[in-house]
């Protein structure tokens, strides 16, 4: 009988840069794009009545909330980007999980990025925002990548799938009653 230690999968890290840095390139070429070729608050039909690029710089988190409060943003960011890091160079191993973290971990550094580099300033800087569904929010690829890789994160613990791969035990498990 092979010794549980050895059925757990080694630390793979590096293959989470494969979706970190695809999202986060991804995200930086298409708000340069937009700077590039539209004006702030230009819409542009995409897929009428579907879809449009419609520019704006957010100050605020999700739905424009909070435009005050900025650099809390910024920190909340930047700690949510070095737990995530930590939790891919130290406690994912499955390749699931891998990618799906490299993928919430860039599309954290790419709002990260703006909000440390874009106008008005370092820390407070405004978040490139142009992808546009009717009656919803205005939002990026860095946000794409942020609520797709939770949703998935979701589906992986529900299905109980865990970080190192290894199997839940009854330490994990809900405590019950014992029956003496």
């Amino acid at each position: 009988m092979a010794h549980p230690q050895h059925d757990v999968p080694q630390r793979r890290w590096w293959i989470a840069l494969i979706p970190l840095v695809v999202a986060y390139i991804a995200d930086l070429w298409s708000k340069e794009a937009v700077l590039a070729t539209m004006q702030e608050g230009e819409r542009i039909p995409v897929l009428e009545p579907l879809l449009s690029w419609h520019f704006i710089r957010n100050p605020g988190a999700a739905f424009s909330i909070g435009t005050d409060f900025t650099w809390i943003f910024t920190i909340i960011q930047a700690v949510g980007l070095v737990v995530v890091l930590y939790l891919i160079v130290f406690r994912a191993r499955t390749t699931p999980w891998l990618i799906t973290l490299g993928a919430l971990a860039g599309g954290i550094a790419g709002n990260l990025t703006d909000r440390l580099f874009r106008e008005p300033g370092f820390g407070v800087g405004h978040v490139i925002d142009f992808i546009s569904v009717p009656n919803f929010a205005i939002f990026n690829v860095a946000d794409s990548c942020i609520v797709v890789s939770i949703g998935v994160i979701v589906v992986l613990v529900m299905r109980g799938k865990t970080l190192d791969g290894r199997p839940e035990t009854s330490d994990q498990a809900a405590p019950t009653e014992s029956s003496d």
